[in-house]
């Protein structure tokens, strides 16, 4: 790729948001107040702005291998806090993707290095799913369905938190399971029952 590029792509942009909006950038300097915080993978065909049709100041974005919501990820927990506590995003949402490389890679009988760690986060979610996962005898459909229940897990795992907890219990914010299918394009949306989970939950996670 010839980075001069970018640069020149960069200036077409600023022409075209110009030429529609003179105080575009103006505007954006005003700060942001997005609705929407997106934790997604940082596969480089999962752009999370594009793929809802949004733009600048729209959506808060954290991206990892394979989506992950890890509690001792002090990365991934400061954007949470930070989105709900003080931008006060109504809608948190995880979105994996199918073909997703992170979840490929743990499922290999191979020692990955610095990987291993990350990557057993996702092992735990075959283990407590294994039941259902080896009964799939199709592998691609075994790997699609186990990005559908990592999604589920990680949301279950910022319905875990205290930031979340309080903020859907003060302004009813919500947290969504989605995964991108980068064969059609489409966002499927899991539907996770958030009202389930957190009662679920509570006897142990309790902390608001």
């Amino acid at each position: 790729m010839n980075l001069d590029r970018v640069f020149e792509n960069n200036k077409v942009w600023i022409k075209e948001k110009l030429s529609t909006n003179p105080g575009y950038f103006k505007d954006l300097g005003k700060g942001q107040n997005p609705e929407l915080l997106f934790i997604g993978c940082s596969d480089s065909r999962v752009t999370a702005e594009e793929l809802m049709g949004l733009g600048p100041g729209e959506v808060f974005v954290h991206r990892n291998i394979a989506n992950m919501v890890i509690s001792i990820d002090l990365n991934v927990m400061s954007v949470v806090n930070y989105a709900v506590n003080n931008l006060k995003v109504k809608h948190v949402v995880v979105c994996g993707h199918y073909a997703c490389g992170g979840v490929k890679a743990a499922m290999q009988s191979a020692d990955l290095g610095i990987l291993n760690p990350w990557l057993r986060n996702i092992r735990d979610v075959y283990r407590i799913h294994r039941n259902e996962l080896n009964a799939i005898a199709d592998e691609e459909k075994r790997y699609d369905r186990l990005v559908e229940l990592n999604v589920q897990e990680q949301c279950v795992n910022l319905i875990k938190t205290a930031a979340v907890q309080k903020a859907n219990r003060d302004r009813g914010l919500i947290v969504h399971g989605w995964v991108f299918d980068v064969h059609t394009g489409k966002l499927i949306d899991l539907k996770i029952d958030f009202e389930k989970y957190l009662n679920d939950i509570m006897e142990i996670y309790h902390l608001d």
